[in-house]
């Protein structure tokens, strides 16, 4: 057995509250890893006193305070070294990065990787690309529930653009699984889909005043997108103030800002959307095969 930290190996004297962050550093790497406590920083065998207790609240930690869902990618293993109790956990890498603490969310707070034998918070720009390729990855691999889908509205947007879609284009743009079926990011772009978008209005900010409820959708993701920006430029009105000097005029909320927010915030629920409907289907496939 190696003696010493590793890139893939971790040791801790004792269950602490750093646990979760160190198996998010692990499911975030690329190779996943192996914990164990009972073992010291210098490899020394300490082991545990109560080591049944100790592996059940290992387990219950890790599947309640770390998210996506971690069931079926650690392992908590009680075993004899220099004849003293000691935890094996092993911790694969995750299909569904980033994994972040449930407390802190998917930010540089509560997400970590693995760099040598150190745990290093991922920066903003880490978590976005390795979100964007899970949510592309999910998107393309879960067949559309309808087949009959057209795209003239897609077609519109491109052409807007300066592009033209030929007969090819569902295959390049990705929009097919492997077996040549419409997948779920064809079924979102479609010209039918059963995806809408609410937008509320209140008068204040604790949601109890309702001013205006609109919804849009059960179309094109890109058309429906866009009638809710331009819903939000409506209400975010100028704000003007004239001084003896100049004139300033200033959006209630800045128009960037307004635009990323409602596109991070689409993404994130339709990924957990999705997310529900795979687990679902795999519920289901698990109890026709038992």
């Amino acid at each position: 057995m190696e003696k010493q930290e590793t890139n893939r190996i971790e040791y801790k004297r004792e269950l602490n509250d750093k646990l979760e962050r160190e198996v998010v550093a692990f499911l975030n790497y690329h190779q996943g890893g192996v914990i164990y406590i009972g073992i010291d920083n210098l490899g020394n065998t300490v082991g545990i006193d109560v080591i049944d207790d100790t592996q059940l609240k290992v387990a219950d930690r890790l599947k309640n305070n770390i998210l996506p869902a971690t069931l079926g990618l650690f392992d908590v293993i009680a075993e004899k070294l220099d004849g003293r109790d000691i935890l094996k956990i092993v911790i694969s890498s995750g299909p569904d990065k980033p994994y972040y603490l449930r407390k802190y969310g998917m930010s540089p707070v509560g997400c970590f990787i693995r760099v040598g034998s150190a745990v290093q918070p991922m920066t903003t720009e880490m978590i976005d690309i390795s979100y964007a390729r899970r949510t592309r990855n999910s998107l393309g691999n879960v067949a559309a529930r309808r087949q009959d889908l057209t795209f003239e509205q897609l077609k519109i947007y491109y052409e807007a653009a300066g592009f033209h879609l030929n007969h090819h284009f569902a295959k390049n743009l990705g929009l097919l699984t492997v077996d040549g079926k419409f997948n779920y990011a064809a079924f979102l772009l479609a010209d039918e889909n059963d995806v809408s978008i609410k937008v509320a209005r209140y008068s204040g900010s604790d949601k109890i005043d309702l001013v205006e409820n609109a919804e849009f959708g059960f179309c094109s993701i890109i058309k429906a997108t866009k009638s809710v920006i331009d819903k939000l430029d409506v209400v975010n009105v100028t704000q003007t103030q004239i001084t003896g000097r100049e004139r300033k005029e200033k959006r209630l909320v800045d128009v960037v800002a307004l635009r990323e927010a409602v596109l991070n915030a689409m993404i994130h629920r339709l990924c957990k959307a999705l997310h529900k409907r795979c687990y679902a289907k795999k519920n289901v496939m698990q109890r026709a095969a038992a």
